[in-house]
């Protein structure tokens, strides 16, 4: 996660999140070791001379990280290592965010808008929220815009038209191979003249096969290609989440966000942080509900939430609730 970490607080100081105009100050969280590291991140910052950036605070306490917080963005997790299984990752993750969760309730702003970054991201995501009750479980989000950018890219290629052409890709259930990137409600802008995605592609077969598979791998693939996870796209897709979040989504056009499902949209169990469709107003999102869901569509979305759901009730028991 170095890489997202270092990018991400210069697009933020820059203006690039919260506006142009808002100044802002950094707090930069890590673990004692690594502190000379961050030392160093805040060198490179400062060196930027930034007009915004009032202050960078780097710290290893979290007392002092997550003190009057606006804004959390949560990158660090423990990363699975070779023999290690699942059940022990997300008990590992789960004292992490335990621990977070709990330094947010007791320091934060009450109005925080906390985004949950480090993998897996979804279920992380709902153990802060649950070891934070004083915090609304609205304010809490994990990143799956990285899975939504992808999607809208990979479509936007086929067509041979820009990205920003493609809108209203939805990213379904866990930032894992499970995902299901879905262009039911997909429409591309060609030449002008808006159509829907499978009228545009042309190709059903590789948008129910291939597409879905490159959207689902492209983590690993980038992992097999450069030997690092990825950065300036993550980075990119942290800003672009808190970017929507502050300032909202264009009219007529929704983003995809794990948020918290209270089992009232499209059949997803409560008690999840689940990737939905959501547009975004005043600070707050609501998901996209509504849209036709076909039988290909339904079995997936169910496979993903299956998943989050084995996630979630192996973390609890490690929480504890």
């Amino acid at each position: 996660m170095g890489s997202i970490f270092n990018l991400s607080p210069f697009y933020i100081a820059k203006g690039d999140v919260f506006g142009k105009e808002q100044p802002i100050i950094l707090v930069l969280l890590d673990i004692t070791p690594m502190m000379p590291v961050l030392e160093g991140v805040v060198m490179e910052l400062q060196d930027c001379a930034l007009p915004l950036l009032r202050e960078i605070i780097a710290t290893d306490k979290e007392e002092v990280a997550f003190m009057d917080l606006d804004a959390a963005i949560l990158v660090g997790s423990m990363p699975r290592r070779e023999g290690m299984e699942r059940k022990d990752l997300l008990k590992a993750n789960v004292a992490i965010f335990k621990s977070q969760g709990a330094a947010l309730d007791k320091y934060a702003k009450k109005t925080v808008k906390v985004l949950v970054v480090g993998n897996p991201a979804n279920t992380n995501c709902l153990i802060a929220a649950k070891s934070a009750p004083s915090i609304p479980k609205q304010n809490f989000s994990c990143l799956t815009r990285l899975d939504h950018n992808r999607a809208r890219s990979q479509v936007a290629i086929r067509c041979g038209v820009p990205a920003t052409q493609v809108k209203n890709v939805i990213i379904w259930g866990n930032h894992s191979s499970t995902q299901y990137p879905d262009v039911h409600h997909c429409v591309v802008n060609m030449s002008g003249c808006e159509q829907p995605c499978f009228d545009a592609v042309k190709d059903d077969a590789w948008l129910k096969g291939d597409f879905i598979s490159t959207v689902q791998q492209r983590g690993a693939a980038v992992i097999k290609a450069r030997k690092l996870s990825s950065a300036m796209s993550a980075a990119k897709a942290i800003c672009d989440h808190m970017r929507d979040l502050w300032s909202g989504t264009p009219q007529g056009e929704f983003t995809s966000m794990g948020v918290y499902s209270s089992g009232n949209s499209y059949g997803v169990l409560e008690d999840l942080i689940y990737s939905f469709p959501v547009q975004i107003k005043d600070k707050t999102w609501t998901i996209v509900d509504g849209l036709a869901i076909n039988d290909f569509s339904r079995a997936k979305m169910d496979a993903t939430a299956q998943e989050l759901k084995e996630e979630r009730d192996t973390a609890v028991e490690f929480l504890g609730v």
